[in-house]
């Protein structure tokens, strides 16, 4: 069936409040949102900033929540059911929920549908299997008896960005209620659509009044409220590493409650001169985890490090395939390039462009405003050759579609360029050299690592697990790991005769 997506645009009424206590509550605050449609610069929706005691409310439906047991109480089976049926719910109102990402981010809305739909209801499902894994270790050595018992921490709070706003939010609440926890989500204040409506499918699911809360609003405001509250137990957030770094003070200086903070990356692609053959698909490859949701993509590999040798062929395949990217209007469906998120947002990866050219870097190709007729923030892919890695594009998260061309000479040099970064985010390689990848597995500082070792990759390429080095933050995303995570132990020792 093929879905006319401006005919699903006209007659939407977008409307932004809080979900407390299983209901939608107006935002009360004074401060006036609003939010301009990335594809035309319309006004898509206005809202009032969520306040501090809207936050103490929603702190204090999930204590009650919490603490009277009507979700921690409940049998881990009964909590993976529901997960699952939001899951169900999210791809039944699939079509819905895609708009709601199209609109917000200006992402192409086939890459909403089939893209964010699917990871978000996968990660629900995900994360409600995985924690049948979560063992109970116990020992005994004749009269001593000890056992380590997991439960959920308490209140957690959940901060997410706006690039991926609903797989973001799904990210945050499955580990935290799977492991029995209530949360007060936070969406950025640029996506706020699909938060609540998440919220209100929870209740459809099953999940009590209380245990998914939903503010809205500015970071100054919502964001720090939640960090300073002394009744949330854990923060979770994902997002800028100057806002991680912000949070990390108001946090300190309220309850010493856990943080887990993914923030910003840098992530170098390294392509050595025994790469696969298929140097078609290497390019492609490049491309595609250069651009990424216009770049806005913390894991979006925005330093190309390549191997002198091979440079000259390599480049030209790069240079060609992004000038064929088209930015267009997020709903048309052949649209696979959309609009940046705002006015502002695209000033700045501009300024950045401009930075590039005044420290002494070559402008390959893009870095243009185009569509402006639209009233869009819409800009082609840019590329940089001759960058240096102390110059501003190689070192700063741009969030954008801006790529930075660096060479090497060798294997030592290469992880040199690629370890200089404040970031340790992800990484890409691509060699056939065994041994090569071994030692790069070890010694490049990012939490995870995917390798392009062939011509025919099977796919399966995102990682369950990643730990952040450096400024791209702490703490644990994915995998068993990150559901211990959003848990307590305590070991009892039992002494007897």
């Amino acid at each position: 069936m093929i879905i006319n997506w401006f005919e699903k645009l006209k007659g939407q009424n977008f409307n932004v409040q809080n979900f407390i206590e299983g209901r939608y509550k107006a935002c009360s605050g004074e401060i006036i949102l609003d939010k301009l449609s990335p594809r035309d610069g319309s006004l898509l929706y206005r809202f009032n900033t969520g306040t501090g005691t809207e936050v103490d409310d929603a702190v204090a439906s999930a204590r009650v929540a919490f603490e009277d047991g009507r979700w921690a109480g409940l049998e881990l089976s009964t909590r993976q059911a529901a997960l699952n049926k939001l899951a169900d719910l999210i791809e039944e109102n699939a079509q819905e929920l895609a708009l709601y990402e199209a609109m917000d981010v200006g992402k192409p809305i086939t890459n909403a549908f089939h893209g964010d739909i699917v990871t978000a209801a996968g990660t629900l499902r995900n994360v409600a299997q995985a924690a049948e894994q979560i063992s109970q270790p116990s020992g005994s050595d004749g009269a001593y008896f000890a056992y380590h018992q997991r439960g959920p921490i308490g209140v957690v709070a959940g901060i997410v960005g706006w690039n991926f706003p609903l797989v973001l939010a799904c990210q945050k609440i499955a580990p935290a209620m799977i492991m029995g926890n209530s949360i007060i989500l936070k969406p950025s204040e640029f996506t706020s659509l699909s938060a609540c409506r998440l919220a209100e499918l929870a209740i459809e699911a099953g999940i009590p009044d209380g245990v998914f809360n939903v503010v809205n609003g500015s970071g100054a405001i919502v964001g720090d409220r939640l960090a300073r509250h002394m009744d949330v137990d854990l923060l979770s957030f994902v997002g800028s590493t100057a806002t991680g770094k912000q949070l990390m003070v108001s946090a300190g200086q309220s309850n010493m409650k856990r943080m887990i903070l993914e923030c910003g990356g840098k992530s170098p692609y390294l392509v050595f001169d025994d790469c696969p053959d298929d140097l078609d698909m290497i390019a492609a490859d490049i491309v595609g985890k250069a651009f990424p949701n216009q770049g806005a993509l913390c894991v979006a590999s925005t330093r190309l490090l390549i191997q002198e040798t091979i440079r000259d062929k390599l480049l030209p395949k790069i240079i060609e395939l992004t000038q064929k990217i088209t930015p267009s209007d997020p709903l048309d469906l052949e649209t696979t390039f959309g609009a940046l998120i705002n006015q502002g947002h695209m000033g700045k990866v501009q300024g950045y462009v401009q930075s590039g050219i005044e420290q002494g870097a070559k402008l390959l190709c893009g870095g243009e405003q185009v569509n402006s007729e639209t009233g869009g923030y819409y800009m082609t892919p840019a590329i940089f050759d001759q960058v240096k890695p102390d110059y501003k594009i190689a070192q700063e998260e741009i969030f954008g579609p801006l790529l930075s061309v660096l060479t090497f000479k060798d294997e030592v040099e290469a992880i040199k360029l690629a370890n200089d970064s404040d970031f340790g985010l992800f990484s890409y390689v691509a060699t056939r050299n065994i041994g090569r990848i071994h030692r790069l597995g070890k010694e490049l500082q990012a939490g995870g690592l995917v390798v392009m070792g062939t011509s025919s990759p099977s796919g399966g390429e995102v990682p369950i697990f990643i730990e952040p080095y450096k400024q791209s933050g702490f703490g644990r995303s994915g995998g068993l790991e990150e559901l211990m995570a959003y848990s307590a132990g305590t070991t009892v020792h039992l002494l007897h005769e």
